[in-house]
């Protein structure tokens, strides 16, 4: 029962996750292509201090339960459900040393510009940041969906 109550929270936590991925491969990165740079750049401020301040939770709780989940299922290490939630578990780290290395800082570049200092070459770190973000997206959908075949297909 443990085991089930675990897989279950890690499924809700991670839907978290990769929600996000979902916005924005259905909306978000092309209504962001279409702002001009004083948009984008007040766009990117207001999310990313939003994100900063709530979504980690999101992030930790994730990290957490995938982790008992993973040790929890341990004692059959040859099991569906413990090598799908541990490769969901390194999904989930990817993305978050993708996001710590790689989105916020270029979060911190655009929310150190006023509207008077945007530099000329800012779609260049927008690019960049959506790049980044694509390599998020294909980790932590790739992640979630092996959860997901763990948990429909694991053995009984």
């Amino acid at each position: 029962m443990t085991t089930k109550i675990l897989t279950l929270l890690t499924i809700l936590a991670y839907s978290m996750i990769v929600s996000q991925s979902f916005m924005y491969i259905f909306a978000f990165k092309h209504a962001q292509l279409g702002l001009d740079a004083s948009a984008y750049t007040e766009l990117r401020k207001l999310i990313d201090f939003s994100m900063r301040a709530n979504f980690k939770y999101a992030v930790y709780s994730a990290l957490l339960l995938n982790l008992a989940l993973v040790v929890a299922t341990m004692k059959h290490p040859g099991s569906l459900l413990f090598i799908t939630s541990a490769i969901a578990l390194a999904a989930l780290v990817g993305d978050t040393l993708l996001t710590l290395q790689g989105s916020l800082p270029i979060n911190d570049v655009i929310n150190s510009w006023t509207t008077e200092s945007i530099p000329a070459n800012w779609t260049e770190y927008r690019s960049r940041w959506l790049q980044i973000f694509q390599y998020r997206q294909i980790a932590n959908i790739f992640g979630f969906v092996s959860l997901l075949i763990g948990v429909v297909f694991a053995s009984k």
